[in-house]
């Protein structure tokens, strides 16, 4: 089988998933982007387990036109010549590139969403829309149930859904954290880390929810005074001057850290280090970063918003869920774990058989099945209206 896996930048996690891909067919990985604004990733190295392209070299931007786009795409997978073409959902102008190519060359196409019905207010047009470019693709490869659920509601008959998709290297992260953990004095030292701390990891941004948490934890600090725990955050992004202040104005600038963007050599670092993880995200698709807190054996208190949540974290047996709007509820939950009520250990190798299930191989099993299903089917055959839609969405 030959497989055209697309994702609109490589990082750490997209190799992964894509070495996984190779052990079931011959894979050519189709980079959108060479560079991204959301993540500042360094490059990541080639793997000689399948072939690789890059489109453009640039982040995601309209400079291309809409038949420069379809030229550059067409190119490339005509020049591969696969069976079948795995899409990241149907939103930008190179999915939707993509998704035309395939009707016109009569391949059949995956669609990889990790989209809820809940992630955002809906309306009516919008949706409809979504129904008619859900109908373009064969199969589907998700990450969870309340992803399959929603491109069920959008049409596509269950028995072509399969889970899989929200993947992360877990062998990197349990050998990492376990390697660090054995000079965890050195590493402290070195990063200048407190002895006992919570770990968030978040680009700071709206959606992510940091003023709530630094609020509840700021609640949680002064309860427990020098005893508490203090506060590590990883990432960066347009807030951080605003979570600055909030440190400054909640007293607790000595007790929150702010490490910056950590690159992925040295994230198993945070994490071995760290006593629990908290993603407070007050929406999220999934939630990668709670996968790899799981893989280094950390227990986690997960937004009850996260599309990871049913999956991944079982109450009291791995962690805690809550509302990401009621910041007492955060910060009784961050005091619970600090106070030893429960035990972080059991909880923290829960979450390392938990997350087992959730592998690049099971990126790749999925999408085997959703690729045997989509060939064993009819092509989708667009009709005028949809090819017209096509390109008027890609005109944007």
């Amino acid at each position: 089988m030959r497989l055209a896996i697309c994702f609109d930048r490589f990082g750490p996690y997209h190799m992964a998933r894509l070495n996984s891909a190779a052990s079931h067919g011959k894979v050519l990985g189709v980079e959108y982007h060479a560079e991204t604004t959301e993540y500042a990733w360094e490059h990541v190295a080639h793997s000689s387990r399948f072939e690789r392209v890059t489109l453009f070299g640039g982040a995601r931007n309209t400079d291309h036109g809409t038949r420069c786009l379809r030229d550059v795409i067409a190119r490339n997978l005509d020049h591969f010549r696969p069976d079948v073409v795995a899409i990241p959902g149907w939103a930008s102008r190179e999915a939707l590139a993509t998704i035309s190519w395939c009707l016109s060359r009569n391949c059949p196409a995956i669609l990889m969403s990790e989209t809820q019905a809940n992630d955002e207010t809906r309306r009516y047009w919008k949706e409809s829309i979504k129904r008619r470019l859900t109908r373009l693709f064969s199969s589907g490869l998700v990450g969870g149930a309340s992803h399959a659920n929603y491109l069920v509601a959008l049409g596509m008959p269950r028995n072509r859904v399969f889970s899989g998709y929200d993947a992360v290297d877990n062998d990197y992260f349990k050998s990492g954290t376990d390697a660090c953990r054995e000079a965890a004095t050195e590493w402290r030292l070195r990063l200048n880390l407190p002895a006992n701390y919570f770990l968030a990891s978040a680009r700071f941004i709206t959606k992510k929810n940091l003023g709530r948490l630094l609020a509840a934890y700021a609640a949680y600090q002064r309860a427990a005074r020098e005893q508490a725990w203090h506060l590590v955050l990883l990432g960066d992004g347009p807030l951080r001057g605003e979570l600055e202040q909030l440190r400054s104005k909640f007293k607790i600038t000595d007790w929150v850290h702010l490490p910056g963007f950590v690159q992925y050599d040295l994230l198993p670092t945070y994490y071995a280090l760290a006593r629990a993880f908290v993603h407070a995200s007050t929406t999220e698709q999934w939630g990668l970063v709670v996968n790899e807190a799981m893989a280094a054996g950390l227990p986690v208190l997960v937004s009850n918003r996260c599309g990871c949540v049913g999956e991944l974290v079982r109450e009291g047996v791995n962690g805690f869920t809550f509302d990401p709007n009621d910041t007492d509820a955060l910060t009784r939950h961050l005091s619970a774990f600090a106070s030893a009520e429960s035990d972080l250990s059991l909880l923290g190798q829960a979450s390392r058989n938990l997350i087992a299930q959730w592998s690049p191989d099971a990126f790749g099993t999925g999408l085997s099945q959703a690729a045997d299903v989509a060939l064993s089917l009819p092509r989708p055959r667009p009709n005028p209206f949809d090819k017209a839609l096509l390109w008027t969405l890609m005109q944007r």
